[in-house]
């Protein structure tokens, strides 16, 4: 004989203390949405460009403007610099005026009186300094050098109101063009002795 138990088809019951989950429906329109996030995100980035921008652009203008700074401040050290190196080139020619002649007043071999005056004519006579001094006993020969050729015509000009010579020629001149720095010109002069004989023994 067969039996068939029907509680076995009935429904489940439900646990007493739980209520069956109740599904989860979206509502669409909730929440950000993708192009909303995507708007702000390309704004963040134009922002961020921009700021970027600026700050690069000052920087590089404030380079720039360093940079000309130090070329102006370079240009004006390059000028000061070749006018002192110029200044301490003339300077040194006429220190080394002074000693020649100092030299050949100490060397002399001639008359005193002679050679003390050439060498006030000389320290009168501006631009121009003596080299070397020679004598023949009748003729005094001049060497020297000059920063411009109306020098060396001032210098002779004083030698002949000197009184100490009977004529004073020229026999040569040129410029010098080893010294860079300043035009300067080589001359070499000579004189005829016409001192009296009253001077010449002077010592």
């Amino acid at each position: 004989m067969i039996r068939i138990n029907l509680s076995s088809l009935a429904a489940p019951r439900t646990k007493r203390g739980k209520r069956p989950a109740t599904p989860t429906v979206s509502i669409p329109g909730e929440g950000p949405s993708t192009v909303f996030l995507v708007l702000v995100f390309a704004a963040l980035m134009a922002v961020g460009m921009a700021v970027s921008y600026y700050f690069y652009t000052g920087q590089h203008d404030r380079l720039a403007k360093d940079l000309q700074d130090a070329l102006r401040e370079n240009q004006r050290l390059a000028e000061v610099k070749e006018k002192y190196e110029a200044s301490k080139k003339k300077a040194d020619m006429f220190e080394r005026r002074v000693k020649v002649i100092d030299q050949l007043k100490e060397a002399q071999k001639g008359p005193t009186r002679l050679f003390d005056l050439v060498a006030e004519t000389v320290n009168r006579t501006d631009a121009v300094w003596l080299e070397t001094m020679t004598t023949d006993g009748k003729n005094l020969n001049f060497t020297g050098m000059a920063l411009s050729a109306d020098a060396v015509a001032d210098l002779m000009v004083n030698l002949r109101k000197s009184g100490a010579f009977k004529s004073v020629e020229i026999k040569e001149t040129s410029q010098d063009a080893s010294i860079k720095e300043v035009q300067a010109f080589k001359f070499e002069l000579i004189c005829e002795i016409g001192i009296s004989d009253k001077l010449q023994k002077q010592s």
